[in-house]
């Protein structure tokens, strides 16, 4: 029932971009395994073998983190509405910290150039391998729409209380490795 290709298609693209919720999956050999959920609009196809989105400040930043230290990177999405159908995209990981020229460059051409409060980096996947399977297994649900609460938070810490956030929470990861986030220079 699985099928293995060697990039995104058109029907992998279509099916990805159609979902309303992905997830990321990382680890190190000797870490926690870590599994997040985020919205699909954060997500961008920027050629057949590569991904990014936009990574929001969070309680933790585990992802990046694990980018450092080991690099692999799964990210997945299935379908809870219309036919199942799970899509994986495996592969190898990077964190493209916020204010740099790679990250000002992709804001500017995959994401119309607006960089909302709150965003910390993107996370870039190469990915190597691309796998479909049944999906059988999910149930189905309804997208009822996005919450507000992310953009609350930001907006309520304020630039400002968002890097000092950074700077307490967000410069290692639960098991101590370092995210290598950056912070502005004026920080």
């Amino acid at each position: 029932m699985a099928k293995q290709y060697d990039s995104l298609d058109d029907k992998t693209r279509d099916f990805l971009l159609r979902q309303h919720i992905f997830f990321t999956a990382s680890a190190t050999d000797t870490s926690h395994v870590n599994i997040s959920p985020r919205e699909i609009g954060a997500l961008r196809i920027l050629d057949d073998n590569t991904v990014v989105y936009l990574d929001r400040t969070g309680s933790g930043n585990e992802t990046a983190a694990h980018m450092l230290a080991d690099g692999r990177m799964t990210i997945m999405t299935c379908s809870f509405e219309g036919p199942p159908l799970i899509l994986r995209l495996y592969g190898t990981g990077t964190a493209i910290p916020w204010g740099t020229d790679v990250f000002n460059t992709i804001i500017a051409e995959h994401y119309d150039g607006h960089c909302p409060l709150g965003a910390r980096q993107l996370m870039q996947l190469e990915c190597d391998l691309v796998q479909t399977s049944c999906g059988y297994g999910v149930p189905l649900f309804s997208h009822e729409g996005e919450r507000q609460a992310i953009e609350n938070w930001h907006d309520a810490k304020g630039p400002q209380g968002v890097v000092d956030y950074w700077k307490k929470e967000n410069l290692h990861s639960m098991d101590g490795l370092p995210t290598g986030i950056k912070l502005p220079d004026d920080s």
